[in-house]
């Protein structure tokens, strides 16, 4: 069975919608993430590629907990590149407020705190525990890195178009 990235952005949006068209998540639209790239146009991405691994893959999870945890795993809600003492150790710190967030503005199994307090791992000691969030783990360096090393931050763009960086 063969799955168009449109069939796959359609699954996130239909377990995910509630979290797309929250207003939290459209303040995502203005940080960026990696290069040009939104932190929203990441975790879409990241969704996205969870899934296709998962259908690529056949295996066995949780897509709702998946693609919630996804597009949650970012959910730190502040702009990291501006300079602030808070954001000092954001690869450490990030995504204990990304769950803390996220569990203010939304309602979370343990699948999806897992995946989101824990997608740092190594940078952070603790592995997730679930296939969810190994999987979400695996899927945000794969995109960090081409969002990093592509000008075009292709997979990001498949889906969402975002806003060009102005000139400082």
């Amino acid at each position: 069975m063969t799955h168009t990235s449109c069939d796959i952005a359609d699954l996130v949006r239909f377990y995910g919608g509630d979290i797309l068209s929250s207003g939290s998540m459209e303040t995502e639209k203005l940080f960026f993430q990696h290069g040009d790239v939104t932190v929203f146009a990441h975790s879409f991405a990241v969704a996205c590629l969870c899934l296709y691994l998962v259908l690529l893959l056949d295996l066995r999870v949780d897509r709702r907990a998946l693609v919630r945890g996804a597009l949650l795993h970012d959910y730190f809600l502040y702009d990291w590149h501006v300079p602030d003492p808070s954001h000092r150790f954001h690869g450490f710190s990030h995504p204990r407020r990304a769950l803390e967030n996220a569990e203010r503005d939304f309602p979370l199994g343990p699948i999806e705190r897992d995946a989101i307090v824990r997608h740092m791992f190594p940078l952070t000691l603790a592995p997730p525990k679930y296939r969810e969030g190994a999987l979400i783990c695996a899927a945000d360096k794969l995109c960090a890195l081409c969002e990093t090393v592509s000008a075009l931050g292709l997979l990001a763009r498949l889906t969402y178009a975002r806003p060009r960086r102005s000139a400082r």
